[in-house]
């Protein structure tokens, strides 16, 4: 009998041992997991969330695993410590945008050189457009094997519908490219690789009755002389706006003012003036 109680005592105590080590990996696992997992998940977030959206989460769970809540509690403690490192990273936008482009998480690799160079590497890999940049591109667009690929493509799309094509296709202008879209549409259709239909045929029939530009290819521009005469009519408007306001402000004062605005008035005017403004003075003040 004593056998068997040490033997049931024995077996107890390998079980509480084994619990013991099950928790231990339990907790283990739990706490790899945690960091396998990303930022984001962390916080219970999109990818996408706001600013707003990320501290409040932070706000929640902060006041969950904070260590005044949890005394003596180290896995909440360990937690809250990782949450204050997920914050600092979201918080921040420039942090923010080299964990989503790198996955990076150590303060060596957001600070400093890196990020500057992130931010260099972004500005050569999207620089500012400026009109040369654009007018260059439409240039060497227009009449490129590229623009003919899109126009077949866009063709195919709207179904031959040619007013919503010219609103999808790039640099394209109804008066300056209708004869030019048509005569490489037309040859798609006799060879086969296009079918015309009745919104082209009708578009084309219109487009026919029309007389076609003398350079297709080139866009028509302001000359140097066109802007000349333009600052000339302006500055002719400008002109005769100020006459006009000169001639209305003589007409008052010839009307109001009784001669010239800015002739002074003699001693004996003055003096007279001062006299019947006292009189009036007196007056109202018998009344």
């Amino acid at each position: 009998m004593g056998k068997r109680n040490k033997s049931a005592v024995h077996e107890e105590n390998i079980e509480e041992e084994e619990e013991q080590q099950q928790k231990q990996e339990n907790h283990g696992e739990s706490s790899s997991s945690s960091n396998d997992k990303s930022l984001y998940e962390v916080l219970g977030v999109e990818e996408t969330a706001s600013q707003q959206e990320i501290k409040k989460a932070y706000h929640k769970l902060a006041l969950r695993l904070h260590p005044d809540k949890n005394p003596g509690d180290e896995d909440a403690k360990e937690k809250f410590q990782h949450l204050q490192k997920v914050i600092s990273i979201l918080g921040d936008e420039e942090k923010r945008a080299l964990y989503d482009q790198t996955g990076c998480v150590d303060d060596a690799d957001l600070a400093g050189d890196v990020v500057q160079n992130l931010k260099d590497f972004f500005r050569s890999m999207y620089k500012k457009v400026t009109e040369a940049d654009i007018e260059e591109f439409e240039s060497n667009y227009r009449g490129s094997e590229s623009e003919k690929n899109d126009l077949i493509d866009l063709y195919k799309k709207y179904k031959g519908r040619m007013d919503r094509l010219f609103c999808s296709m790039l640099c394209s202008d109804p008066k300056l490219d209708s004869h030019r879209f048509k005569d490489i549409l037309d040859e798609a259709i006799s060879a086969g690789e296009l079918k015309s239909t009745k919104s082209y045929q009708k578009w084309g029939k219109q487009v026919s009755e029309t007389q076609p530009p003398t350079n297709p290819l080139k866009r028509g521009g302001k000359s140097k002389k066109q802007s000349d005469d333009l600052y000339a009519i302006i500055s002719q408007r400008q002109s005769e706006r100020k006459g006009r306001v000169d001639a209305m402000f003589s007409t008052l004062v010839s009307k109001y003012g009784g001669g010239e605005p800015s002739s002074e008035p003699t001693e004996e005017e003055f003096e007279a003036a001062r006299e019947k403004l006292k009189k009036r003075k007196s007056s109202k003040k018998s009344k």
